[in-house]
């Protein structure tokens, strides 16, 4: 358990005050978050399907994320009442979907620079 007097925990609450960045990427920092956006904006949004989609995160990790995106306001979850027992499946919200271009865009972006790649500079 975290403390909410120690050193990490105010620098944190101090930057968040100066910069809607840092609470923007704390939103979506995980390991697995983004995939699992990403993911449920294709279509995968029922628990199996997105072990499928992801089959190295543990269900633990599976469950803990879609819980932390959902405290986030990023998805919601929707019971199907037709089926026995009664399943879930997760949708965006806007701001779940609003997400979705952002992580494209970071996508691209790794694609070009991740891994030390060198790419000459762009004139515009």
């Amino acid at each position: 358990m975290r403390k909410e007097n120690s050193t990490n925990t105010i620098n944190e609450q101090f930057l968040f005050q100066v910069c809607e960045l840092n609470s923007a990427i704390s939103m979506v920092s995980g390991r697995w978050k983004c995939q699992i956006v990403f993911s449920i904006s294709q279509g995968c949004n029922r628990f199996h399907l997105l072990k499928k989609k992801l089959p190295k995160i543990s269900e633990q990790v599976l469950s803990r994320q879609l819980k932390e995106l959902e405290t986030h306001a990023i998805l919601v979850k929707k019971e199907i009442p037709e089926t026995v027992p009664v399943g879930i499946e997760y949708l965006l919200t806007n701001k779940g979907l609003d997400l979705v271009p952002i992580l494209d865009g970071l996508c691209h972006w790794g694609k070009l620079y991740a891994g030390g790649k060198e790419i000459s500079a762009r004139l515009t």
